[in-house]
């Protein structure tokens, strides 16, 4: 078996709090709405938007903004009052200010594991927000490379880890979305680690894989650096 050298980890939701306040911020769009359209309603028409306009915005509180607005001006068929737009866009950027709150173990794991190994952040969304959060988490110092790409493919982790690291192979990534951080990974011939989240963006949702002899599951992350001391 190739020796493990390089660990990438995913960001949001895998070290700090995100999808939280995505949801937070859709029950407030909705309450906002609520004299012109149903809730379950709304969310479909948002999801649709969002899944309509990765292409254009990508990932990230700008994106999501962005579809609200326009979902907003759908629903009431441009009869939305300038103020509810105007609560919409502040909302926004309440999200874009809101502090890093690091989730449980990311900060001990990320530490055990620095002096052994190369640790390569690769995250997905806007880029001035995540190097926000990263410089805010405090946990920037110990990585040995950020990548924030638009989308996550096999192709995507195959450049990566032969950039910063000894090759995928040789490479483990570990995140909370099935979709983008573990399949693409296995299929580029790294592991793959899942450490599920409370909540997690109905976009990402993708069943987990059977028979693979490289892909785990675990309970948190605080678990990682004992499964990495098995695979030798």
């Amino acid at each position: 078996m190739a020796r493990l050298t390089t660990i990438g980890f995913d960001a949001d939701d895998t070290l700090w709090h995100n999808e939280t306040f995505f949801r937070l911020t859709q029950d407030h769009f909705a309450g906002l709405l609520a004299n012109h359209v149903d809730r379950d309603h709304l969310d479909k028409r948002l999801l649709a938007a969002e899944r309509r306009n990765l292409g254009h915005y990508g990932y990230g509180i700008k994106g999501f903004t962005l579809s609200m607005i326009e979902t907003a001006i759908e629903v009431t068929d441009g009869r939305v009052p300038a103020r509810v737009i105007a609560e919409i866009m502040a909302a926004g950027r309440e999200m874009l200010a809101h502090p890093i709150d690091l989730l449980p173990h990311a900060r001990a794991t990320v530490e055990a594991l620095a002096p052994d190994f190369r640790l390569v952040l690769i995250t997905k969304g806007d880029l001035m927000d995540q190097e926000r959060k990263l410089a805010q988490s405090g946990l920037g110092e110990m990585f040995d490379a950020v990548e924030i790409v638009s989308e996550k493919t096999p192709e995507v982790y195959a450049r990566t880890f032969a950039r910063y690291g000894t090759g995928a192979t040789q490479a483990l990534m570990v995140g909370n979305s099935m979709k983008s951080d573990v399949l693409p990974a296995l299929a580029a011939g790294s592991w793959g680690v899942y450490v599920p989240h409370g909540v997690i963006w109905s976009l990402e949702h993708a069943d987990a894989p059977s028979g693979v002899e490289r892909y785990h599951a675990l309970t948190d992350l605080g678990e990682l650096p004992d499964l990495i001391a098995t695979l030798g």
